[in-house]
């Protein structure tokens, strides 16, 4: 992996679910609202001082939101932290850098 570079797109794995998990109380806290279907579907990641985490993750019939989640160094030992997100976002919209 480049660092700074993006990763190509990959199917989620049972990880990337948790660590979505992890930032959906963040998420519904910036946006004001609860999401019953959560399924992070695909991901990209992108080595900086740390790990970014571009996440698509379901919350409804044909309905995506982008979130991007900073993971620090394992020495930092600080929480997962959602530092942005995108919505309107559909099943065959590409995750990009933001």
């Amino acid at each position: 992996m480049i660092p700074g570079g993006l990763t190509e797109a990959r199917p989620a794995t049972a990880e990337i679910q948790a660590i979505a998990i992890q930032v959906k109380p963040q998420l519904e806290e910036q946006t004001n609202r609860t999401y019953e279907e959560f399924e992070a579907v695909e991901y990209k990641s992108q080595v900086v001082a740390g790990l970014n985490y571009f996440i698509k993750v379901k919350i409804g019939d044909n309905t995506y939101i982008h979130l991007k989640i900073f993971e620090s160094l394992p020495a930092e030992n600080q929480p997962l932290t959602l530092t942005g997100y995108q919505t309107g976002k559909s099943k065959h919209d590409e995750l990009k850098g933001f």
